[in-house]
Parts: C-alpha cells; sequence; structure tokens
C-alpha cells in the first residue's frame, strides 16, 4: 500500500467519557484503555497506508471544532460518538461538513441495550455502523474506511 504521505489522515473521533474506559463499567465496555483504541486504529491505519488524527472530549463544542478544522485534510473519519449518538443534531450536523466517509462505532451493541440507545443520530449520514465487537470494532471500520477512499 501507498506511504502515509500519499493519503491524507484519518480522523478518529471518541465521545463524551470515553476517556474512562477500563475502569467505567467493564462488564459493559471490557477492559480494554482509550490508549488502546487509538493504538489498534494508529498501527492498523499505518498498515494501510494512513495516518490518524485522534481526538476524544467529553465537550460537545470541542469535537464540532475538531471536525470544521478537519476540513480539506482527512480521508474520512471514524467516530463513536458515545452519548452523542442518541441525542445531538449538532453533532450529526458537523460530520457532513467534511464531505468524507464516516463509519460509526460502538463498543457495545447499543441495539441491546435500553431502548434510548436505539436511535443514532449518526448511522443515516454514516457509510456503515459497526457495533457490538469492543475495541476490534474501530480496526474494522478503519479497514471498511480505507477500502471506500482508497
Amino acid at each position: 500500500m501507498a506511504s502515509d504521505s500519499e493519503h491524507l489522515p484519518i480522523l478518529l473521533l471518541n465521545g463524551p467519557n470515553l476517556n474512562m474506559l477500563g475502569t467505567r463499567q467493564p462488564e459493559v465496555y471490557g477492559s480494554d484503555r482509550l490508549d488502546d483504541i487509538v493504538d489498534l486504529v494508529e498501527r492498523t491505519a499505518a498498515d494501510l497506508g494512513f495516518g490518524v488524527r485522534a481526538v476524544q472530549t467529553n465537550h460537545e463544542g470541542e469535537l464540532i471544532e475538531a471536525v470544521h478544522d478537519s476540513v480539506g485534510k482527512i480521508s474520512g473519519i471514524v467516530i463513536n460518538p458515545a452519548a452523542w449518538t442518541h441525542t445531538s443534531v449538532a453533532v450529526a450536523d458537523a460530520l457532513v461538513i467534511p464531505e468524507v466517509p464516516i463509519i460509526e462505532v460502538h463498543i457495545s451493541n447499543v441495539a441491546a441495550r435500553e431502548p434510548f440507545r436505539h436511535h443514532s443520530y449518526v448511522s443515516p449520514i454514516a457509510a456503515g455502523v459497526i457495533a457490538g465487537f469492543g475495541i476490534s470494532g474501530y480496526e474494522y471500520a478503519v479497514r471498511r474506511l480505507v477500502t471506500l477512499v482508497s
């Protein structure tokens, strides 16, 4: 595959509370930490010739600003919007601005959880949704995204 310099990086976005992975509800989210996700995504992307820009925030406006700042600078987006999946029209509206493919990722199977988690504002604009595979879902997301942009 081509080198990093030939591709714009992938934007990895993680929403609220994902900085607490490894300690927050391990029975739901497992024992992996956010650093493990970033490492996995960076390794997978590098193997495919892409770099990564990783952002995690607990502040909705910061996530939106990261998307705005990425316009013209990224190949695509892998996002776990966390709680904003179910609540944020603003995040969904921002995600269409860069006009790149989006893959939505969830560590748990949100369809098997509380009813309020069954609706996503991001899914209708995403090229795909991966849920319930733990952090492996991020690797699948990167691989699928690369096929979409290559």
